[in-house]
């Protein structure tokens, strides 16, 4: 399988639209069912210069199609311009093969070595033992917990707020 990480694109809206909505993913992204391709569309629009999202895009077939995406907000506020908030989701036939940790290796190196940022943090679901793990190997660290986040399979679900810091 050939794989490319690169900038997110606005032709993406559609395959990323595709993932938010999945079964596999949706439960662990705050998506919903209903989102439209229109959202997915002006969200890509609407991203500034503090928003990085990079893509995984693989050809298959003679076909290219976008299978994760991760990004990162880079905080606005003049006291917390080292520190970003990080997403990421890949594709459910796709999870298992490398692209999370291809993606996540990515991103820091942009964030490390790039954008000088010092805190990166994330809300991951504390019942999300796959990401967890994930976010661990790569040094994110538990900080505490976020009672009743969000709705999840028709109950309230709690976060786990991690974070990962680089040396100064």
């Amino acid at each position: 399988m050939d794989m490319v990480i690169r900038p997110v694109k606005l032709g993406d809206y559609e395959d990323i639209n595709e993932i938010r909505r999945m079964d596999g993913v949706r439960e662990n992204i705050l998506g919903i069912t209903s989102e439209s391709f229109h959202q997915s569309k002006a969200f890509i629009e609407g991203l500034g210069r503090n928003d990085h999202l990079l893509v995984a895009e693989v050809q298959e077939n003679g076909i290219k199609k976008v299978v994760g995406i991760i990004g990162l907000n880079v905080s606005s506020n003049p006291r917390t311009k080292h520190t970003a908030t990080l997403g990421i989701m890949v594709h459910k036939a796709y999870q298992g093969m490398g692209i999370g940790k291809k993606l996540m290796s990515e991103i820091l190196d942009l964030a490390d070595n790039w954008l000088m940022l010092i805190r990166i943090e994330l809300g991951v679901f504390t019942d999300n033992e796959k990401a967890i793990k994930v976010y661990k190997n790569f040094g994110f660290e538990i900080e505490g917990i976020k009672k009743y986040a969000a709705i999840k399979d028709g109950k309230y679900a709690d976060d786990y707020i991690m974070a990962r810091y680089k040396n100064i």
